[in-house]
């Protein structure tokens, strides 16, 4: 297959200037006739094909927005990216999906990479090792640089762009205290992201409903990791305890929890009642009993982080301001805990 020419090499050829042959091809009244002529013709020649990213990238219209999420399966991502896929669509704008598998290093890469020209905007989910060492510098580069950045669910607090969250620590602490208006006395906390914002926040909402309602903490029932195999292997030792609730972080957290206490032979709801952070269909259809959960509205997260986005790149306004968006989160009642 015959190679495509650039505009330099055909500027070299002919000797003239990259503008020229720039402005030529797009028939610039600035260049004459017979020069259009030449150069259009010697393009042709040469297989010359015009790159639509680089002729846009100096007004940033490529009409295509980049996400970042830190994993694939997450089924809580997946709606988000629905979501944001949906509005896109809508608004004539194409949609550029990458993972970070919570690495800092790849999603820096993937911004600058992307940033050239690529795209307009991104939507981003901070990956687990920028938040944990608290690395945000790749992120302030890009929007210091022209190119606006939304960030949702898991935020950098220190950058300054448009910010869609939940309401973690308030859902936690209801979820919590649902739990205590239950009869729950004893209630486990279990957390395999304790090193995420999004974490720490509802581990927060939790330890205030406890302090609200004068029970006193018992570390010896409270688990609070960075990661899934850190979790597994120590939540066997919270059943050694007494414990009647247990308010789960993160789905798959969830999961395991009401895996060990049927394990355990605990009747669930009868003697233990469990609350979990989920936005899938495993908690509500694939596990009996099916799980209580805090929905996180994922689809609606990725339709305003999308709306966001396409209002700033489309704005003529230079300074509007940053706005943090907080969606609120709804406990969804399942066969996992007891009726009121």
């Amino acid at each position: 297959m015959k190679a495509k020419a650039t505009l330099k090499q055909i500027a070299k050829e002919l000797n003239v200037s990259v503008s020229t042959v720039s402005k030529a091809l797009n028939d610039s009244p600035e260049i004459s006739e017979l020069t259009k002529i030449k150069i259009k013709e010697y393009a042709k020649l040469k297989n010359y094909k015009p790159n639509v990213i680089g002729l846009n990238l100096k007004n940033r219209k490529t009409k295509t927005i980049g996400v970042i999420i830190p994993n694939i399966l997450n089924s809580f991502f997946a709606k988000v990216f629905s979501g944001i896929e949906k509005i896109a669509d809508e608004k004539g704008y194409n949609v550029i999906m990458c993972i970070s598998n919570e690495s800092s290093e790849k999603e820096a890469h993937t911004l600058e990479m992307l940033s050239n020209g690529t795209i307009d905007g991104f939507i981003v989910s901070v990956s687990e090792e920028a938040q944990k060492n608290q690395d945000y510098e790749h992120f302030s580069a890009i929007i210091n640089d022209g190119t606006p950045i939304v960030m949702f669910d898991r935020i950098a607090d220190g950058v300054d762009c448009d910010k869609v969250i939940v309401d973690d620590f308030d859902s936690a602490l209801n979820s919590t205290q649902h739990l205590i208006d239950l009869g729950c006395k004893h209630i486990a906390l279990l957390s395999s992201i304790d090193n995420l914002s999004v974490g720490k926040l509802r581990a927060e909402g939790y330890l205030k409903a406890l302090e609200n309602n004068n029970i006193v903490v018992n570390n010896d029932i409270i688990v609070r990791t960075d990661s899934e195999d850190d979790l597994k292997d120590k939540i066997e030792k919270v059943f050694e305890n007494k414990i009647d609730g247990i308010f789960a972080l993160e789905e798959n957290d969830s999961v395991a929890a009401l895996r060990i206490a049927l394990k355990k032979g605990y009747k669930v709801p009868e003697e233990i009642s469990i609350i979990g952070f989920a936005d899938g269909i495993l908690a509500s259809r694939r596990l009996s009993p099916s799980l209580t959960t805090v929905s996180q509205h994922g689809i609606e997260i990725g339709e305003v982080a999308a709306k966001l986005l396409i209002d700033r790149l489309e704005s003529k306004e230079e300074n509007l301001p940053y706005e943090t968006v907080v969606i609120k989160t709804k406990l969804k009642e399942r066969e996992s805990t007891r009726k009121l």
